[in-house]
């Protein structure tokens, strides 16, 4: 017996070691040394160093001189991050998106872009595609007083054109930018 089961007992240690201490530590390591940024978070910081947020999660900005994100299921909470689990039949999920839509609606826009009023798998995505923001230029640039023609500078300066899907831009970074205006 002891002939089988001391094997097995090292071969347990030596892979616990080997796939829950060794390899963790050497994968962190290389992230560390290779994509530091990215390892720690994309934190963005301001002027004086502040943690503002991350690149990777959105967050919630109040009034009309920001630049609004997709709602959040989770009230951009990361631990409650989540879809809504509403079902398209829903009609809750029905009276949210309308009260939402009669909320945003800007007259003479058109209808509110879809991505403004339905919250993204994570409920936490920090993008937008460039129509949902141009749909919000007017407000902010009456909100600030600014000329739209330099909003839109703003946002074409911040549109990402990832390698695989269409070109979105990042909330935070976009507001981020607004504020240094």
């Amino acid at each position: 017996m002891t002939s089988v089961l001391r094997p097995a007992l090292s071969l347990i240690v030596l892979m616990t070691v080997i796939t829950g201490v060794a390899y963790p530590l050497v994968v962190t390591g290389v992230a560390q040394v290779a994509f530091p940024d990215q390892a720690n978070g994309s934190l963005v910081r301001d002027a004086q160093g502040k943690v503002r947020g991350s690149t990777l999660i959105a967050q919630d900005f109040v009034g009309d001189a920001w630049f609004h994100p997709r709602p959040s299921a989770g009230a951009f909470a990361t631990v409650s991050s989540g879809a809504s689990n509403l079902a398209p039949s829903n009609p809750a999920l029905a009276t949210r998106v309308i009260d939402d839509a009669q909320k945003l609606q800007v007259p003479g826009q058109g209808p509110v872009p879809l991505a403004l009023l339905t919250t993204s798998g994570s409920g936490l995505d920090p993008h937008l595609p460039p129509e949902a923001i141009d749909y919000q230029l007017a407000r902010v640039a009456a909100a600030r007083n600014l000329p739209a023609a330099k909003l839109q500078a703003l946002v074409q300066a911040h549109i990402e054109r990832p390698l695989v899907g269409p070109p979105v831009v990042n909330v935070l970074a976009l507001n981020q930018a607004l504020e240094n205006l």
